[in-house]
């Protein structure tokens, strides 16, 4: 941020000024205008290279200071806030609220000093600004000069390339394939009957999010080779000893049983550091900490914030950490630090009784997912003296994706025996 006299000598200066929201560079202004900043769409994550503008937290003469939210940003990954670090007055708004595919480094909006008139602004565009120039006008098509003159030259074709009213040039085969189609029956066709009603259907907007989703999901399917491995975890005494706990904590904290499962994924791993490893194309990497990617669903799509640390931690503090970044999760609060990177990843659809059991699709370059289904109540035969009883157990069904780029189906299979250790003996994730 400009000290007092340094922003006095800057904006004294009619050839440069700093661009707000980017790394140090230089932008010039018009001399038609005031001294202004031109801001423009910052990269708030390291993929990001365009992203969407949400809802303005400030309009044209509003005044901002350092940490002011300016607008909503829709990245690749998540809704985010862009929380400007200069002081001074909105000018002008450059992009309106719901512009898609807006590119990193375009601007965005206007910023002057407090005393500015900002109604000097009302003119500013974004060519102004060093950004897009508008379209240029569609072109009309040219005449064959041989029909009014007799000239001898060829004829134009009877079905010319042709611009369309959106400026893009078209042949004859592409505008035809652009008209309406008639049904049978508007057509008057033979048998006279009804043509079937057209199907009804919405078609959604791509957002930023959803894009990446897709994208990552199928590069992950197609480059990773994925093998599963499937057990029942009985969870009995876990519910027990999560009963025990909750109700002697006076309400200081709730342990849910997906918290039991983050910690079982850390010892687990600590027992199998394979599981806990990524594809870096020339090399493996195998992490020291277990730092565990938990899927949250948003209103914008899957997002995975991560536990960092989840081996050294308790069960208290994992519980407040998954609360904690869940709500951020859902709110579009989540900074880049807190979804990107993981070392394991845990997908829980237990809440939902309808879903026994799923296979994951793992989280590049990570090479481990857990999969995790609701619990159920199974009889289990057990034989007393006086016979055989049925008793009643809840357990699991929880499936693990490996990358068998990185582990091999012995080591899944030993992670796994890992964790069914680590759950059926709860009483050790106190340790």
């Amino acid at each position: 941020m400009f000290s007092a006299v340094l922003r006095r000598q800057a904006l004294r200066s009619t050839s440069s000024l700093r661009v707000a929201g980017l790394s140090p560079q230089l932008a010039r202004w018009y001399a038609s205008f005031p001294p202004h900043t031109v801001i423009k769409m910052p990269a708030l994550s390291p993929t990001m290279t365009s992203g969407g503008i949400g809802a303005w937290q400030k309009k044209a003469g509003d005044t901002i200071a350092p940490g002011d939210v300016l607008v909503e940003i829709e990245t690749d990954k998540a809704q985010m806030d862009f929380e400007f670090q200069e002081d001074g007055v909105i000018a002008k708004v450059l992009k309106d609220a719901g512009a898609k595919d807006v590119a990193v480094g375009s601007p965005i909006a206007v910023l002057v000093e407090e005393g500015t008139d900002v109604s000097a602004f009302e003119s500013f565009g974004l060519s102004d600004a060093g950004g897009e120039a508008s379209a240029p006008a569609p072109k009309e098509e040219k005449k064959s000069e041989s029909s009014s003159s007799g000239s001898s030259s060829a004829p134009t074709p009877s079905a010319p390339e042709q611009y369309s009213s959106e400026g893009r040039l078209e042949t004859a085969l592409q505008r035809e394939a652009k008209k309406p189609k008639q049904t049978a029956a508007a057509a008057g066709g033979a048998s006279g009957a009804a043509a079937p009603a057209a199907a009804s259907y919405e078609d959604i907007p791509l957002t930023n999010m959803r894009k990446t989703i897709a994208k990552r999901l199928q590069e992950s399917t197609q480059n990773n080779p994925h093998f599963f491995v499937t057990s029942k975890l009985s969870v009995s005494k876990l519910l027990k000893l999560r009963e025990a706990l909750n109700a002697g904590s006076d309400g200081k904290f709730k342990i849910s049983v997906n918290d039991f499962l983050i910690k079982a994924i850390a010892v687990a791993s600590k027992k199998v550091p394979a599981a806990n490893s990524s594809w870096q194309g020339d090399f493996i990497r195998q992490f020291n900490s277990v730092d565990v990617s938990v899927a949250v669903a948003t209103p914008n799509g899957l997002i995975t914030p991560i536990v960092t640390g989840a081996d050294a931690r308790g069960l208290e503090s994992i519980s407040n950490q998954v609360k904690a970044l869940a709500k951020k999760a859902r709110d579009g609060k989540l900074k880049p630090e807190e979804y990107q990177g993981g070392s394991i990843s845990i997908s829980n659809m237990g809440m939902n009784d309808a879903v026994d059991n799923f296979t994951a699709v793992i989280n590049p370059p990570q090479s481990t997912i857990l999969a995790v289904g609701t619990t159920r109540k199974v009889a289990i035969p057990v034989e007393t003296a006086e016979g055989t009883s049925i008793q009643w157990d809840d357990q699991i069904t929880i499936t693990a994706s490996f990358d068998h780029k990185v582990v091999d189906g012995a080591v899944g299979a030993e992670w796994v025996k890992a964790l069914k250790q680590a759950i059926e003996n709860p009483l050790e994730l106190m340790l």
